[in-house]
């Protein structure tokens, strides 16, 4: 039998592609993620990731090996849940930023209702600081969202991540004129994050598209109406990272936070622990 610790950092490494990502998601250093795939590679009888300087990809045995180190990890979830007696149940209002909603949120999800399966869930997805209101007001028990770098304010911060220009492959800026912007409307941190960062480089902006949905953020960018800033775990797929020749000043970092109401327990906190595991480490602010 395959060590589940082995199986559950090599299924950390294949969905971030990356050993480091992987480490942070887990909590633990790289140097036990690298540990941990020799080990399952020395058991495996073979290479389960080619790597390079610039990429982490799955070999054949490693595609092989996914379906079993995921029913390896199931299971001895199941057996942990079915030993530990008591099931959790109840509702969860979970507010999460929309850009959360197209990429980790579905395996969040997956994960609640194959461990909690009575759990149910109120989703709402909105802007950051509209659900950081909202869970302050009592109107919601968990949010997962992001934050100005160092930021005060109450949370626990998942992961701090690099933000990027994105846009369509296609994208030309042209010299001497405004950077088209396509941008959520305020509230909204990468927007604040963009345009200060355009403005302390001296680049003149201009609003482009505004749009309240990311869906519609990706198809202006895609259409080539402007370009604008996303964390790079983030980027749609139908959209790229826009390379430094076109001039873009770095937009620097931001943080994604969990915030969740006073003396959480039960669902709220069941729900808690798979976004803590599959966002990032356990760090805190201070209320």
């Amino acid at each position: 039998m395959l060590d589940p610790r082995l199986c559950r950092s090599f299924l950390a490494v294949a969905e971030t592609r990356s050993f480091t990502a992987a480490a942070r998601r887990l909590g633990v250093g790289q140097p036990t993620i690298s540990q941990h795939i020799r080990r399952l590679e020395t058991e495996a009888g073979g290479l389960l990731f080619a790597r390079d300087t610039h990429a982490v990809d799955l070999t054949a045995r490693g595609q092989a090996m996914l379906g079993f180190a995921q029913t390896i990890v199931d299971t001895e979830e199941r057996a942990a849940r079915h030993f530990r007696g008591a099931q959790v149940r109840g509702r969860v209002r979970f507010g999460v930023s929309e850009d959360f909603a197209l990429g980790e949120l579905p395996e969040i999800l997956r994960r609640l209702r194959e461990s909690h399966p009575l759990v149910d869930v109120e989703l709402h997805v909105e802007l950051s600081d509209v659900l950081a209101r909202r869970i302050a007001d009592g109107r919601l028990d968990l949010v997962l969202g992001k934050r100005r770098p160092g930021a005060a304010g109450p949370g626990r911060l998942l992961r701090r991540e690099p933000l990027v220009w994105i846009g369509s492959a296609a994208t030309e800026l042209l010299p001497g004129q405004p950077v088209p912007l396509v941008q959520y409307p305020m509230p909204s941190v990468t927007r604040q994050l963009a345009v200060e960062t355009l403005e302390r480089a001296g680049l003149e902006w201009r609003a482009a598209c505004l749009t309240s949905s990311l869906t519609g953020l990706r198809a202006a960018a895609a259409a080539g109406l402007g370009v604008t800033v996303h964390a790079r775990s983030l980027v749609p797929a139908d959209l790229v990272e826009l390379p430094a020749e076109l001039g873009l000043p770095d937009p620097g970092d931001v943080d994604f936070i969990l915030l969740s109401r006073d003396g959480s327990e039960g669902p709220v906190a069941a729900l808690a622990e798979f976004v803590v595991a599959r966002i990032g480490s356990a760090s805190s602010f201070e209320s």
